[in-house]
């Protein structure tokens, strides 16, 4: 970890968590270059991914347990992608809608399209963004957004109620400094630092309480609303790059975790995935009584993911493609609410 990102960090989670995160997580090689109190936007997009890593292991349990593993093993985490889910909604309060209140901030980070996967089944969208300074090391961003048109008019009343009050926490600072880094490609260190906290908080529930009501409906037609109204725009998995995905899931089943029954494989045969069911968690709804009552909901959850190589040409290049068919698959980890 260079000096730029452990300044980052440290300010962000403290010494000693950032210090843990460095022994859990592979880090690419070309940070070992890095011009001092100057931040570059893969550096700064490095941090952030670091950061929502440390959020899933926070509140993944079994994911927690995992990296442990892989620690006390000798090895260290390739994270290979976070996903997260959106709604292409408007009269989402102060958010844009669906991905644009994402996208945004990828942008500025160096992230790029790396393609589009129609999640038909799910009435969603799901595209992939990588950043385009170091592709295979620094990891992608996976964005679904859901399209509540395609549902009934109480999904969409019911959708409108949920989120009709997020709030953005992109302060206009925060969108200055986006700017300067989008146009220099840097930023010095000390907005750098400031920056990061905010770009986190993007990466949360927007939106207050919902209502038991509400949830109710919104799971009777798509689990995945259901989870948004819960979870919001947080990772919804984090996902290990790992080179045998198939005796991973194995060895993971013989230890007892909560493994996803089979591996999805991609239509060219060259990415396989996995994982972990949710984890549980404990959220809080609104009442018809007005009361505040707890609900048992499916959390974020951990994934694994194995990339072969093909030839382009003379080149040889890691696939860092997606499948619509592998993505729906995994969506249903979240689907046992």
């Amino acid at each position: 970890m260079n000096a730029n990102l452990q300044s980052l960090l440290n300010a962000l989670l403290g010494a000693t968590k950032t210090q843990e995160l460095a022994t859990l997580m592979q880090i690419s090689p070309k940070f070992r270059v890095w011009e001092e109190g100057h931040v570059s936007r893969s550096e700064l997009a490095q941090a952030l991914n670091m950061a929502l890593f440390a959020g899933v292991l926070e509140r993944v349990p079994s994911g927690k347990a995992y990296t442990l593993d892989v620690v006390a093993n000798g090895g260290k985490v390739m994270l290979d992608h976070g996903a997260l889910r959106t709604v292409r909604w408007f009269g989402l309060g102060e958010l844009p809608p669906g991905e644009a209140a994402i996208t945004r901030i990828l942008k500025p980070l160096g992230f790029r399209l790396n393609g589009v996967f129609p999640l038909d089944r799910l009435n969603m969208t799901g595209r992939s963004y990588a950043q385009i300074d170091d592709a295979d090391n620094i990891s992608q961003f996976f964005v679904s957004e859901l399209h509540p048109e395609r549902f009934s008019k109480d999904f969409q009343e019911a959708v409108t109620r949920v989120l009709g009050q997020s709030r953005d926490p992109l302060t206009p600072a925060a969108v200055s400094m986006l700017n300067e880094l989008e146009r220099d490609g840097s930023l010095p260190l000390a907005q750098a630092q400031e920056l990061l906290p905010v770009l986190v908080a993007c990466f949360e529930r927007q939106h207050p309480i919902p209502s038991m009501a509400d949830y109710e409906i919104l799971l009777k037609e798509s689990a995945e609303m259901a989870w948004i109204a819960t979870e919001g725009n947080v990772f919804n998995h984090a996902t290990d790059r790992v080179q045998d995905v198939f005796a991973l899931a194995e060895e993971q089943k013989q230890i007892g975790r909560p493994m996803k029954p089979n591996v999805e494989v991609s239509g060219s045969g060259r990415i396989k995935q996995t994982a972990f069911k949710a984890d549980p968690v404990v959220r809080q709804f609104v009442a018809a009584s007005g009361e505040i009552v707890e609900r048992e909901v499916p959390g974020s959850f951990y994934e694994f993911i194995t990339r072969d190589s093909y030839k382009d040409g003379a080149q040889v290049k890691l696939d860092l493609g997606f499948d619509a068919g592998n993505a729906t698959g995994i969506f249903k980890m979240t689907a046992n609410g």
